[in-house]
């Protein structure tokens, strides 16, 4: 049977090494946090920026129900949301990432556009569709 030993401080070894190893985690997750920093630090902003259109471009198609298993996880209120930030990200992004990275982009931001107008049971009037604030009619 293990004994459980009091410390000069009051807490017993088994809170003391719970302590220590919630100390190890917490140094641990800081090294990599502070390596992520570093690792960020290298990366341009054009593909920060095309990345991040890329993660919301495939988080809107999974939610306009082109993926796998549109029956669970088409969320056409979630998609709205991610096609309204991809089409204010690539607006607001397209003159700083050449028109080269951009036109590809706006192709993807197009077809969730017209996948989500497909999708709707209640279409919304053209130009009031998600997105189409920042880009104008969609059809």
């Amino acid at each position: 049977m293990d004994t459980i030993r009091g410390t000069d401080d009051g807490t017993t070894s088994a809170e003391a090494v719970r302590d220590a190893e919630r100390e190890a985690r917490w140094e641990e997750q800081e090294r990599a946090a502070s390596s992520a920093t570093r690792d960020i630090a290298d990366v341009g902003a054009v593909e920060v920026i095309t990345t991040t259109a890329v993660h919301l471009m495939s988080a809107a198609a999974v939610k306009v129900g082109l993926a796998d298993d549109p029956a669970t996880q088409t969320d056409l209120d979630e998609a709205r949301k991610l096609i309204n930030a991809l089409a204010g990200l690539i607006t607001a992004g397209a003159p700083e990432i050449s028109d080269m990275h951009a036109r590809s982009l706006r192709d993807g931001l197009r077809s969730l556009q017209l996948a989500f107008r497909e999708a709707s049971v209640i279409p919304d009037p053209i130009g009031k569709g998600p997105g189409e604030k920042w880009t104008g009619p969609v059809t």
